[in-house]
């Protein structure tokens, strides 16, 4: 028995395996090569290595009496691509699908920038292939992960998950990984709360819990909720005449992320908000005074479940981590076009070891498109 699953990040599958103490193993289809649109499904194998059926296990008893046939030829025996012919081969649409799936799958964390590549110049010959818009999508959360990273790699997988649904929303893969990082009106279980408690059985049973490079946080272990929590608090701005002076020398680096990509009327979304210092000047958080906060300015008509969050300081006197913060938002009823949630971030940084310790301000800008407007 194998079994196949379809995730986004694989070293969680292995933490779950570790906790539940499953002895088979599981591959990874990130990219969902396998075109399934639901899950589970059984695949029936016998012994000559043929898939004689596709569906549910109820019918595993008439798999048992089917007699085995050979096949009329043999599977190709499955070894690792070789890139470079790949790459000289990749003149038609589906080579090139092809060699982006098996610079993904193959390449190192350098390969991803040529696999995204390629996957958009797929795309630029046949831009309505939904499960290419999903694909590259996923290459550019892979990135976002990496060291690699670039500033919109986040927002840009959301926009190509997005398009994908919209060429088949009945793709339940599809839909599941934007919910995953989705509001909670959207989202049908809270996907990775069960974390803490496997970590938890693991080291008590005398184990190691197997390590996450990317941990789930947010969006990821939120439980769904029935109906928008609007802010209702009489917070009044931090800084109302802006007086505080601006992170000019860009001491530290913000990011916005929306999703869903876009949103209909009536809808709520998940902003993803991360500040990392700038490794380049040597930067980081000074924790000897407050909190970094942000403070949200909604467009008139909109709706936000807080209008000031903040996140603790951690002990250590200074620190060099990302931080991040989430909100989520919902547009008025009649929202059509475009709007631009405005906002700031407070924060207390230095740079170098014994450089200057001050008190900064970052202005910032997020553009929420209808559901109507598409995708540039």
């Amino acid at each position: 028995m194998v079994g196949i699953v379809q995730e986004q990040h694989p070293n969680r599958t292995r933490l779950f395996m570790q906790w539940k103490q499953m002895g088979w193993p599981i591959m990874v289809d990130s990219l969902n090569l396998l075109g399934v649109e639901v899950v589970p499904i059984t695949l029936l194998i016998d012994e000559l290595g043929v898939i004689r059926f596709r569906g549910k296990l109820e019918s595993l008893d008439a798999f048992l009496a089917l007699d085995a046939t050979a096949p009329t030829s043999q599977p190709p025996t499955v070894t690792q691509p070789n890139l470079t012919k790949l790459a000289a081969a990749a003149t038609t649409t589906e080579a090139k699908r092809r060699y982006a799936e098996a610079l993904y799958l193959w390449g190192d964390e350098a390969e991803l920038d040529r696999a995204i590549a390629t996957y958009q110049k797929a795309l630029v010959a046949d831009p309505g292939h939904g499960s290419t818009h999903f694909r590259l999508g996923v290459a550019y959360r892979s990135r976002y992960d990496s060291d690699r990273r670039q500033p919109d790699d986040f927002q840009r997988a959301v926009e190509h998950w997005g398009i994908a649904l919209d060429i088949n929303p009945n793709q339940y893969i599809w839909r599941r990984r934007i919910q995953q990082y989705g509001p909670r009106l959207d989202k049908p279980y809270p996907f990775y709360d069960w974390v803490d408690e496997a970590r938890h059985d693991i080291v008590a049973r005398g184990e190691t819990p197997a390590i996450l490079p990317v941990e789930p946080r947010g969006a990821e272990i939120a439980s769904p909720a029935k109906q928008f929590a609007g802010d209702a608090t009489a917070s009044s701005s931090p800084d109302p005449e802006g007086r505080i002076r601006r992170d000019a020398r860009g001491f530290i680096r913000a990011e916005l992320t929306l999703v869903p990509a876009k949103m209909a009327a009536g809808a709520t979304g998940r902003v993803h908000a991360v500040f990392r210092p700038n490794n380049t000047i040597k930067a980081h958080w000074n924790n000897e005074v407050d909190d970094l906060i942000l403070w949200i300015e909604p467009p008139t008509g909109w709706q936000v479940d807080s209008r000031q969050l903040s996140v603790p300081n951690p002990q250590q006197a200074v620190s060099s981590e990302e931080r991040r913060i989430e909100l989520e938002v919902r547009s008025p009823n009649n929202f059509s076009g475009s709007a631009t949630l405005r906002g700031y971030a407070l924060y207390y940084v230095c740079e170098d070891v014994r450089g200057t310790c001050l008190y900064r301000r970052q202005d910032l800008e997020l553009t929420l498109d209808a559901a109507d407007k598409p995708v540039s």
